[in-house]
């Protein structure tokens, strides 16, 4: 019983994340996929089905419509696009909400999660991981009045929920870990114990010195073969 509980083990820690892994992605593509009409599927323009026609259709539209929207006549539709949008009430209100949390969180240069922190919540004395997210801003700042920053602590195993706070500076407290590895740390639950950046930063320059010495080495190694010493 067991040897049979230890390999069944094993053998569900290589399959599990294998599964999840194609699982999820399936379920991106076949969310894709869903958003294509049936009158462009490939059924329809061809008469025969063809693997991935539709999620290669969307990605030939999302390609064209970043293309277009570089330029000043795409940007300018663009414009006159959500201005139509935002006299609609209903969809006004989703449309703006969705904007702004994709323009902050897929933009090139902008920061969704600024620095790894570590705060005190649900109550004094437990202490979990946050992102910092900037800072309050307009009325909200003025009714604060003191230094606040703004903190979005995620819930485990799944970061993409999670609670939006406003907590004074001096209650939180910064850590050296990237955002990447706090990530890390926060989906495994706290088993995937994260180095901090100053411990990577250490390891690099040891390993930098090592490298160095190995090239001092063989430096001294070819001068004295060249001298024709031993």
């Amino acid at each position: 019983m067991r040897f049979f509980k230890r390999y069944f083990i094993t053998g569900l820690l290589i399959w599990i994340p294998l599964i999840i892994t194609v699982w999820v992605i399936a379920l991106l593509i076949g969310t894709l996929e869903s958003v294509v009409p049936v009158f462009l599927s490939s059924q329809s323009l061809f008469g025969f089905r063809i693997p991935g026609f539709q999620l290669l259709l969307v990605l030939a539209v999302v390609m064209l419509t970043g293309v277009l929207g570089a330029n000043f006549l795409g940007r300018a539709l663009v414009e006159r696009w959500e201005q139509l949008l935002g006299r609609i009430p209903l969809v006004r209100s989703i449309y703006n909400s969705v904007k702004q949390v994709s323009d902050t969180v897929l933009a090139p240069d902008g920061l969704a999660f600024r620095e790894a922190v570590l705060v005190q919540y649900p109550r004094q004395g437990a202490w979990t991981i946050a992102f910092l997210t900037g800072a309050p801003t307009g009325e909200v700042a003025e009714k604060l009045g003191a230094d606040y920053v703004s903190v979005y602590v995620p819930t485990t195993p799944n970061p993409t929920s999670g609670f939006f706070l406003m907590m004074p500076r001096e209650d939180v407290q910064l850590l050296d870990m990237s955002v990447d590895a706090a990530l890390r740390y926060i989906v495994s639950m706290g088993v995937v114990a994260p180095a901090s950046v100053k411990a990577l930063e250490a390891d690099h320059e040891a390993m930098s010195a090592v490298d160095a010495a190995h090239e001092i080495d063989g430096a001294e190694d070819a001068g004295r073969s060249e001298d024709g010493r031993p």
